[in-house]
């Protein structure tokens, strides 16, 4: 190795370290493939209970019940929706923290440093607000808007995050806001968007993380 490439390397590694001291770089792609799978198995689930009721959209179908005007729904219907959404939350957050402070303890890098703390601190003023705002909607019978709602505010939690942790997280927010947007838009499909979006792009998001920091045996850069 020759006098400049020896300088080069030592920049580099400056800049590693540099890099791992401002951002929380131990986000583990499978949480992100778990998440996703959890989130098209709570979907399924919704559509199954859905058809399998002829009261609640066999005939006149799911869009009629998932509508922007305000509509009254059955309480056994509420609570399975509120039950489904609960689970996959849960299950969804217990694989992010399993996977997360197993990829940090790989690495030996520390799970609760200042940096994760700021990380979480951005990205739980976005959903939190989120949360009360898609309460507000059910308790004003605006059930069409919780799903596309829902994916709009995960996506702004993502971005004001994104500055703490790794790159890619804006452009996965990005997509999330403009599913939600369209979810918006066009109301009845939005359980189908927030499965695309919760869904299907978390698991495309996460197997590309994890191939690209997590697979490879080499270090990565994280600039």
């Amino acid at each position: 190795m020759t006098e400049k490439e020896e300088q080069l390397k030592q920049i580099s590694d400056i800049r590693n370290m540099m890099e791992r001291s401002s951002r929380f770089i131990s986000l583990s792609g499978l949480a992100g493939v778990f998440a996703g799978s959890f989130a098209l198995a709570g979907a399924a689930a919704f559509y199954a209970y859905v058809n399998g009721n002829i009261h609640y959209g066999l005939g006149r179908g799911i869009a009629y019940y998932t509508q922007s005007l305000p509509v009254v729904l059955d309480d056994s219907f509420l609570m399975f929706c509120i039950a489904d959404a609960s689970l996959v939350l849960f299950l969804s957050l217990a694989a992010g923290i399993f996977f997360t402070v197993r990829n940090a303890k790989s690495k030996g890098q520390t799970i609760w440093d200042k940096t994760a703390q700021k990380m979480l601190f951005h990205l739980s003023i976005p959903l939190i607000t989120g949360g009360i705002f898609c309460l507000l909607l059910m308790h004003y019978g605006l059930f069409g808007l919780v799903a596309p709602v829902t994916l709009i505010f995960f996506g702004l939690s993502l971005l004001n995050a994104s500055k703490y942790t790794l790159d890619e997280i804006q452009y996965l927010g990005y997509s999330e806001i403009l599913l939600g947007l369209v979810g918006c838009k066009f109301i009845g499909y939005g359980v189908t968007l927030w499965a695309l979006g919760f869904g299907v792009l978390l698991i495309v998001y996460g197997l590309i993380m994890y191939i690209r920091y997590e697979a490879q045996p080499k270090e990565k850069k994280f600039w």
